[in-house]
């Protein structure tokens, strides 16, 4: 017979393994290549749904043909600009407070006097960046809006340019993508509290016959020296960690008063409200949960050639 093996699980590249402390993540927006305008938004996790498509995709093995796949409601509330930040050789030089919205209050303290965009001697600074604010009580998902910051593209006077025309306006989905496009999903996966070592870095079970239990390793470390190491696989927290899940498929960009009938009375969600996009596949967390899409970090030929026309949901 032959011995059961199989990948190791929990990699040591995600360190320390603990809960985060907020639920948005910060992206390193230097490394995304996009020709954007707008290289982020927020979104919020309603749901799944098994979507029948008809496959266009060149070459592929069920070309012509209606399949099944799973796909993600996520839904996206217009967000607003709360303040502009102004770089300089990467750290942040001067901050502008932007919107007054009393929803802020919530969140954050807002400051009573605030610079002019007319004032900025872009000379002094080599970019900028704003933090976005999502309507998300339009939702019905809960009141206090997410903060997140999110790079513009193009050069420094088209980005002063951008902010000056959004201000106090809402900033809708079809700003930042549209159907067919690849968006990277970044969130915290669902959390699980306490688990052992076989669920946390999926070592195999001891024998049976074991004196010392079955769902744990052997020996945590040696009497000398007399210390355990971060690498040995021991009981902790698992879940609620930041991951991102990368060359996510677009399949339906909707807007408000499209909704269609399969996509209200969502388990643990409730009615779509807002604009909303079907992602193919599945997304981290659980419903309701806050996620940040950004434009592609390392889109790939496989996922961008790949063509679906929507027949229907279920």
């Amino acid at each position: 017979m032959a011995k059961k093996s199989s990948a190791r699980h929990g990699s040591l590249q995600f360190w320390p393994r603990k809960r985060v402390s907020k639920y948005l993540p910060d992206v390193n927006w230097k490394a995304i290549n996009s020709q954007k305008v707008l290289n982020g938004f927020i979104s919020y996790k309603a749901g799944m749904l098994s979507a029948f498509v008809k496959d266009s995709t060149e070459n592929s093995l069920t070309e012509g043909k209606n399949i099944a796949v799973p796909v993600t409601i996520l839904e996206c509330p217009p967000m607003k600009i709360f303040s502009l930040r102004l770089y300089k050789n990467g750290l942040v030089r001067e901050e502008m407070i932007l919107s007054s919205d009393k929803e802020l209050k919530k969140k954050v303290k807002l400051p009573k006097v605030s610079k002019e965009i007319k004032d900025i001697k872009l000379e002094e600074f080599d970019d900028a960046r704003v933090i976005v604010y999502s309507l998300v009580k339009k939702t019905g998902v809960k009141k206090t809006p997410d903060l997140v910051e999110i790079d513009l593209g193009g050069t420094l006077e088209e980005k002063i340019v951008f902010v000056k025309e959004n201000q106090n306006k809402e900033i809708t989905l079809d700003k930042f993508t549209k159907e067919g496009e690849l968006v990277d999903i970044r969130g915290l996966t669902k959390g699980k509290g306490l688990c052992g070592p076989v669920k946390r870095f999926g070592i195999t079970l001891k024998s049976h016959k074991s004196e010392k239990g079955v769902r744990r390793p052997g020996t945590i470390a040696p009497w000398n020296p007399s210390r355990v190491t971060f690498r040995a696989p021991i009981s902790g927290q698992m879940g609620l960690f930041t991951r991102v899940i990368y060359n996510n498929k677009i399949l339906k960009s909707g807007k408000v008063g499209e909704e269609e009938k399969i996509l209200k009375n969502i388990k643990n969600y409730g009615n779509i409200k807002t604009d909303y996009i079907l992602v193919h596949g599945s997304v981290q967390g659980p419903a309701k949960r806050q996620l940040l899409l950004t434009a592609p970090l390392r889109p790939n030929r496989k996922q961008t050639k790949k063509s679906f026309e929507l027949i229907e949901l279920r």
